[in-house]
């Protein structure tokens, strides 16, 4: 059960060990729910979906929580701008519980897509938790945390020592004002925002009574109340991307453990950014792709999942259509042949242990996906490959049991527009314009074909 995570807090790898014994607490930081997710948010729940099949690999007990930020999220991650989903709330003509719940639903559904195992798994909502969040204020107003300005209750940064530890922040800088804009009213620039004020109480859908008057949460105080209701006030793992560092979870810790006296959790985990043609996948920008332009292109949301995994969560990585058609070839590959083995066999041990050394080395799933061809490649009895391979994918999720068998299919049964897409592919080859080449593969798996190269020739099947 000796599992090595990274560990930003202290910049290195350390064996982890849990608060229960053969238990793991973990929360994730989740979706705000104002539009569609893109595969770079996705990542991140790819990643904890991870985290979650190894630990109960590994025979953990674990519970998680994925959070649901339906309120308050400012359109800057600092304290400034609208609100994300009443924003959305105005561009759409819905309400902005519709809104919410409407893309909710759609976040709910791309898991499923990708094989996120959500059993049991717990889905707050920040709008359902207010009374935890007005608590929380309270309590660290009352610690002498806590102050009161014209637009809300602020948490005032000098007053907590250790801020800033998570992102290794050059507090002086900041307090300076380098990082945001100096508010008049701010003791200090890096001091952010509890509760807010409504400007005008009754335009707002979303504001709620309170000790100081209406308003509506903080950003950062949803995942403190939400976290430490469900899991305590000292918890084992929490996750998120790397754009959350230097200041949602550098305002988290600050708060919760202000409140508490306790550690918040004992080990932040962080996957990097999913980028596109070198730029980080934003929706500010416009461009980012969702699973569903994946599909639409006639590829499986789980070869993303693939693609994915092919690259250890804390590296960059620069999405690409050509790169994901490869993945999805070699995730093929890995069902074709796994659709050939006989069932009944016993895992292989040695591939067991070698498997378990990677994966518990701060989850590498690379080396995970190439002892897979390694496997595939190597003289154990087809039998004993399915059944290793099924072990693997408990944790990989690549759902090779269920995988649909694809046989290639006779030329005569190709219909003339692939047929003349595989021609015009076969010219983009004989040219060496392998971009082309993998642009008109995509276009044959939007009509429903898969084309393979092999030394006979293209092979055609069917998906």
């Amino acid at each position: 059960m000796a599992i090595r995570i990274y560990n930003t807090l202290i910049r290195d790898k350390a064996f982890f060990e849990p608060i229960h014994e053969g238990e793991v607490y973990m929360y994730h930081c989740g979706p705000t729910v104002y539009d569609y997710a893109h595969i770079g948010n996705m990542r991140a729940y790819v990643f904890a979906d991870i985290l979650r099949r190894t630990f109960e690999w590994n025979k953990y007990k674990v519970k998680q929580i994925i959070n649901i930020t339906d309120v308050g999220h400012p359109s800057s991650d600092e304290d400034d701008g609208e609100d994300k989903i009443e924003t959305a709330s105005q561009r759409e003509h819905k309400s902005a519980e519709e809104v919410a719940k409407f893309y909710t639903d759609i976040f709910f559904s791309d898991l499923k897509k990708l094989n996120v195992n959500t059993t049991d798994t717990i889905f707050p909502r920040a709008s359902e938790h207010i009374p935890e969040q007005i608590e929380l204020v309270r309590i660290l107003e009352e610690k002498g945390f806590a102050y009161k300005t014209s637009k809300g209750i602020y948490f005032d940064t000098m007053k907590f020592p250790d801020y800033g530890k998570l992102a290794l922040l050059d507090i002086k800088n900041l307090r300076e004002g380098a990082r945001v804009e100096i508010n008049p009213e701010k003791r200090n620039p890096t001091d952010f925002s509890l509760w807010k004020f409504s400007p005008t109480p009754g335009v707002r859908q979303q504001e709620w009574d309170s000790p100081w008057g209406i308003g509506f949460p903080g950003w950062h105080i949803e995942c403190s109340a939400m976290s430490m209701k469900y899991l305590g006030n000292h918890f084992d793992i929490h996750t998120g991307g790397v754009d959350h560092i230097s200041v949602h979870h550098t305002n988290e810790i600050a708060q919760s453990e202000a409140a508490t006296g306790e550690h918040l959790a004992n080990y932040w985990m962080h996957s990097a950014f999913l980028s596109i043609d070198g730029q980080k996948m934003s929706k500010s920008i416009g461009n980012f792709t969702t699973l569903t332009d994946i599909e639409k292109s006639g590829i499986s949301p789980l070869a993303f999942r693939y693609f994915l995994l092919g690259t250890n969560y804390r590296m960059p990585l620069n999405f690409t259509w050509s790169a994901l058609s490869g993945a999805e070839k070699a995730l093929l590959g890995i069902y074709r042949e796994a659709s050939l083995f006989p069932k009944g066999g016993t895992v292989d041990e040695d591939f067991s242990s070698r498997f378990k050394d990677v994966i518990n080395n701060d989850f590498n799933t690379p080396q995970a996906l190439a002892l897979i061809f390694e496997l595939l490649r190597s003289p154990l009895p087809p039998e004993t490959k399915f059944a290793t391979l099924l072990e693997f994918d408990k944790v990989l999720g690549l759902d090779i049991e269920n995988s649909q068998v694809v046989t290639t299919i006779p030329d005569e049964e190709v219909p003339i527009p692939v047929k003349n897409l595989i021609d015009e592919r076969e010219i983009a080859r004989a040219k060496k314009d392998f971009e082309r080449s993998d642009l008109i593969r995509t276009e044959i798996a939007k009509l429903g074909y898969l084309v393979d190269d092999s030394a006979e020739g293209p092979k055609v099947t069917k998906k």
